[in-house]
């Protein structure tokens, strides 16, 4: 169990568990200036109760860390391919750069619509020049399935998808059927080209690729990016673009 779960279970515990459980953990990352005995250990603690904020700190870092590890390591397992995978991502720029942006996205996640103005014009002024790749991961619930499921059909008229993909990500709403359609209709999609295509059986298996791509990279979360090999998820801006597209690929 993680360290950020055990703070959980913590803070539901009576007393007598809590001081054992603290004593514990604070032993464990070092946070004692010496080795005590338990009941020094439980004074040490009633005497310096801002321990528990450092311990909280402290228990959120190596959670942290232990994470990222564990990303690397899977990520050092995976073909580098797989996230260039047609069947699942939208694939954009010359297919021979060494310069790779790889998005795990949902719809409906606030913090890809957030991300979206620095991702736009990163596109813009890179789509010559870096490889970047598009791939659904809908985790927000039935909603969010649908809109994947739009995205994925719309591929089939290309040369209007991204325009499709942005206004979709531009949205300040929920993006259900009646969002998806409008904005198809607004970026120049066949609507019923569309809705044809939302049917096929692909879909689904692309849906499910995905998803277990992301499990294999221990990617829980939208929006994921990797860039040049190098995972970085939550939020970007355009400094955050500028400095991880100077990793060297991996």
């Amino acid at each position: 169990m993680k360290h950020q779960n055990k703070l959980a279970v913590l803070s539901a515990l009576g007393g007598a568990a809590i001081a054992v459980t603290v004593m514990l953990a604070a032993a464990i990352l070092g946070l004692f200036p010496q080795r005590l005995d338990g009941a020094q250990i439980r004074s040490y603690l009633l005497s310096h109760p801002e321990m528990l904020v450092e311990m909280q700190l402290k228990l959120d870092e190596k959670d942290a860390e232990d994470t990222a590890r564990e990303q690397r390591t899977a990520m050092q397992a995976i073909n580098r391919k797989a996230f260039l995978d047609p069947r699942i991502a939208f694939l954009a720029g010359p297919p021979e750069a060494k310069r790779t942006v790889v998005e795990f996205f949902d719809y409906n996640c606030p913090y890809c619509r957030a991300s979206l103005p620095a991702v736009k014009k990163f596109y813009e002024a890179h789509k010559n020049d870096t490889r970047f790749s598009f791939i659904e991961f809908p985790i927000k619930g039935p909603d969010s399935i649908v809109a994947a499921r739009a995205s994925l059909a719309a591929r089939k008229q290309p040369d209007k998808f991204l325009a499709f993909h942005f206004a979709l990500l531009g949205e300040d709403s929920l993006v259900t059927d009646d969002v998806i359609f409008a904005d198809a209709a607004k970026t120049g999609l066949d609507v019923a080209k569309l809705k044809a295509d939302m049917q096929s059986r692909d879909i689904d298996r692309a849906i499910d690729i995905s998803h277990k791509l992301a499990l294999s990279a221990k990617i829980d979360g939208t929006p994921t990016f990797i860039i040049n090999g190098h995972l970085h998820p939550g939020v970007v801006d355009d400094d955050d673009l500028k400095d991880l597209i100077k990793q060297k690929p991996v």
